[in-house]
């Protein structure tokens, strides 16, 4: 399909990219998450339960590139269909789950702030009224950012869970990071539980530095789905993980309006 334009008014092509992996239940939620995005982000949904077409409610939705396979998590999509010359036009990849509020977040101005503090890994602060899994992502007034847990009792203060580590709910990679974390990422990985302990591998300077948590645009937690993360379960979780290729045999619909 295509827009009328003038010849001096080329068609933008947007410079970042959502992705949520997303189940028609949550789709007041996801909408919701849509609406602070701009036309600068393409948006991508990886949907778990097999349904697409009932999302055309949503006028973002002809714009968008669904993408269906029934029972995946989004690191088995992120393998398959995010490899990093496919996406390597965006600037930033915003990898997230479907639960979270985002009353008080604004993605340009996320954006705007990553640029301004040299994050190549980040994410959100998180508020919850269900506690946190790790100290290092709640939000903390007065602040742009953070970049090192806030607690006295952290193991080694120089590494994840400490410093240098985000979670995997609502990720913020970079092009230069991505290339290395999709490497990273098990063929077989479904919930990705572990996988936030290595990401501090993927920048070239010190992870202290260029992986943070952004506290001036945060997001709430709404739904523990699997419940809170064992830590010492999930730090050995990514160890565990084994190759495995898993073909592709599900629905693939992209829409574009240009």
């Amino acid at each position: 399909m295509w827009r009328k334009c003038e010849l001096h008014d080329p068609v933008r092509k947007p410079n970042y990219l959502l992705t949520l992996t997303v189940g028609i239940q949550q789709k007041d939620i996801v909408n919701k998450i849509v609406s602070k995005f701009s036309e600068n982000f393409t948006i991508i949904l990886f949907h778990y339960d097999g349904k697409t077409s009932e999302w055309d409610l949503f006028e973002w939705s002809q714009r968008a590139i669904h993408i269906s396979t029934i029972k995946q998590a989004k690191w088995w999509y992120a393998k398959r269909f995010l490899h990093p010359d496919i996406v390597a036009s965006y600037d930033y990849i915003f990898i997230w789950d479907e639960d979270l509020g985002v009353d008080h977040f604004n993605a340009e101005e996320y954006v705007k702030l990553v640029k301004k503090h040299g994050l190549e890994i980040s994410q959100p602060a998180v508020t919850s009224d269900k506690g946190f899994t790790f100290d290092i992502t709640r939000k903390r007034n007065n602040v742009e950012i953070h970049r090192r847990a806030d607690i006295k009792e952290c193991p080694n203060p120089s590494y994840p869970p400490c410093s240098g580590f985000i979670e995997i709910m609502a990720p913020v990679f970079s092009r230069k990071s991505w290339k290395c974390v999709w490497h990273i990422i098990q063929n077989d990985l479904v919930h990705g539980w572990g996988l936030d302990f290595a990401f501090h591998r993927c920048v070239e300077q010190k992870p202290v530095e260029n992986i943070g948590v952004v506290d001036a645009q945060w997001i709430k937690h709404l739904v523990f789905i699997f419940g809170k993360r064992d830590k010492n379960k999930t730090s050995k979780a990514f160890k565990k993980q084994k190759s495995n290729t898993i073909p592709f045999t599900g629905e693939l619909r992209m829409i574009r309006l240009q």
